[in-house]
């Protein structure tokens, strides 16, 4: 999905409505969505590749050149005729959004679109033998339940490590995979449950029952302000967030996840994996809009904060 960000200043009100008027200066397009997972991803020096439904129109193309000039590779990707590019329009005055406008389709997938982004899948994995893959659910109606099912097929015959930031809607689809990246607050409505405090043991019995329904090998929760939870098997820490000056949390959950299945791949150290994610979460939150991680400075604060 792409990213639009119109800058300008607020001197007065409308006499229209009451509603502020933007002096705009300046605008700005970016990567979204899996777009900055992806970005991320290189940013740390990792190979990237995009595999996802675009619209047959300008956005894409647009898109498709933002992608080219950060090294990221959409060999695999192509455009619909029944679907528009995802354009999230922000207005942003004195680093406040004042308003959104989202032009998309959300509706699921066609099945010749279902069929055609698994072939596509399964051809990329054959060709390109990746390390892992990244389920990235935006609820846009590309992760259908079948090309999830279709994704982590592929993936467990051939071995590559699966990680999934999921949504509520197809929350439960993703059985079998290795990290299991929700927040707490869609933990909370996917298994509906009213409250429940960030404590160690209420997590634990969370990713129990998490995993009676997915079977998958790792939790790894997001908890806001308090920081991150992981558990594998009989491990299980809360990594307690570190002070920031937040600006904006656009986009912290695509580098937590980018981050954290890096991390996993190369390492395999579900804690490691859970430290550098949450300081790299914690670190874009410095920044206005979605930016992906600065390397340099992710391993001075590894450096600095972890043993």
């Amino acid at each position: 999905m792409l990213d639009t960000y119109i800058w300008g200043e607020v001197e007065r009100i409308s006499p229209e409505a009451p509603v502020p008027i933007v002096s705009l200066h300046h605008r700005e397009q970016r990567l979204g969505g899996a777009g900055n997972v992806a970005l991320n991803l290189r940013s740390m020096g990792a190979q990237a590749f995009i595999i996802s439904v675009t619209g047959a129109d300008s956005e894409a193309d647009c898109l498709m050149k933002l992608y080219a000039e950060k090294e990221i590779n959409t060999a695999y990707c192509f455009g619909s005729e029944n679907r528009v590019t995802t354009n999230k329009t922000r207005v942003i005055s004195r680093n406040q959004h004042m308003m959104r406008l989202d032009a998309e389709i959300t509706n699921d997938l066609s099945v010749d679109d279902q069929k055609r982004i698994l072939e596509r899948f399964e051809s990329f994995v054959q060709e390109e033998k990746p390390q892992v893959v990244i389920l990235e659910d935006y609820n846009k109606g590309v992760l259908t339940k079948e090309v999830i099912d279709g994704v982590i097929a592929i993936c467990q015959k051939n071995n590559v490590i699966t990680a999934v930031d999921p949504k509520r809607k197809n929350f439960f689809a993703y059985k079998g995979v290795d990290i299991f990246k929700p927040n707490l607050k869609e933990v909370r409505e996917s298994l509906n449950i009213l409250t429940v405090d960030a404590q160690l043991s209420d997590l634990e019995r969370i990713h129990k029952e998490l995993h009676s329904i997915l079977q998958h090998r790792i939790s790894f929760i997001t908890l806001s302000e308090k920081g991150v939870f992981y558990q594998l098997e009989s491990e299980a820490a809360i990594i307690p967030s570190h002070i920031r000056n937040i600006a904006d949390v656009s986009g912290a959950g695509d580098t937590v996840i980018a981050v954290a299945a890096l991390v996993y791949a190369a390492r395999q150290n579900v804690h490691l994996m859970a430290e550098m994610a949450n300081i790299a979460g914690g670190l874009v939150c410095e920044e206005v809009g979605t930016a992906a991680i600065d390397p340099s400075k992710l391993f001075h604060e590894c450096e600095l904060l972890l043993n």
